[in-house]
C-alpha cells in the first residue's frame, strides 16, 4: 500500500509563477533539485501523496519552463499578470481544478514536501473545514504552513478574497474558526526558499 491509498477527490494546486527574484536564480520552478527540477519532484509529490490531478500555476519565463520540464502528466496554466502577485495565481488555479474536488494548495519554493504529508492532510480532512500543515516553533508551538487542503466548499469565496501578493491569507485571517492545524513537523520543517542562505534545503 502506498501513501495515495489515502486520495479522495482532491486537485493540487502547486503555485510555480513567481520569478524568484529574492533568490537571484531565475523562476523557482527550473531550481535543481534530485536531479530534477523543483516544480517536477513537487507535482510527482502531490500525485503520490493522494491528489488526483495537479494544476501547476506558471508565469515568470513561461515559455523556458515549458520548454525545459516535461509537464505533461499534469495541467499547466499560464498566469500572464504574475507579476502582480500571488493571489492572481491562487485564484486562476483554484478556478482550473476539477469542479467539486477539494483543493490542496502547495508552494513550488517549499522542498521539504513529501508525500506522507500530503496524505497526512488528505486524511485528516474534514468536511467543510480548512486543514493545513503546521510546523513547531523554536518554543514547540505549532505555525500554520503549506499545503493547506480548502474544502470545496469554501473555494470561492477563498479566491474571491485573493488579491495582490495574498493567496488564502486574508481568508485565513479572517476565518480562524474553519482552520484544523495539522503537526507535519516530524516529516519536514516546512521552510519556504526566499534567499540565498537558503539554498542548502535543495540539498
Amino acid at each position: 500500500m502506498t501513501v495515495s491509498a489515502f486520495h479522495g477527490r482532491t486537485t493540487a494546486v502547486l503555485l510555480a509563477a513567481g520569478a524568484g527574484t529574492r533568490l537571484g536564480r531565475g523562476p523557482k520552478a527550473l531550481l535543481p533539485f534530485r536531479n530534477r527540477t523543483l516544480v517536477e519532484v513537487l507535482a510527482g509529490e502531490l500525485l503520490e501523496g493522494g491528489c488526483r490531478d495537479v494544476v501547476i500555476v506558471i508565469g515568470a519565463e513561461a515559455a523556458t519552463v515549458r520548454a525545459s520540464v516535461d509537464l505533461r502528466r499534469y495541467t499547466v496554466v499560464e498566469n500572464l499578470d504574475w507579476a502582480a502577485g500571488m493571489g492572481g495565481s491562487f485564484r486562476l488555479g483554484l478556478a482550473t481544478a476539477e469542479p467539486g474536488d477539494d483543493v490542496l494548495v502547495a508552494l513550488v519554493d517549499q522542498p521539504g514536501l513529501t508525500p506522507a504529508t500530503v496524505a497526512r492532510l488528505l486524511k485528516n480532512h474534514s468536511r467543510g473545514r480548512i486543514t493545513a500543515a503546521a510546523y513547531p516553533d523554536a518554543a514547540g508551538m505549532l505555525k500554520r504552513g503549506h499545503p493547506l487542503l480548502l474544502d470545496t466548499s469554501l473555494r470561492r469565496p477563498a479566491a474571491e478574497s485573493a488579491t495582490g501578493d495574498a493567496g488564502a491569507r486574508l481568508y485565513l485571517q479572517t476565518h480562524p474558526e474553519l482552520i484544523d492545524l495539522v503537526d507535519c513537523g516530524d516529516l519536514s520543517g516546512g521552510e519556504d526558499l526566499d534567499t540565498p542562505d537558503q539554498l542548502h534545503l535543495l540539498a
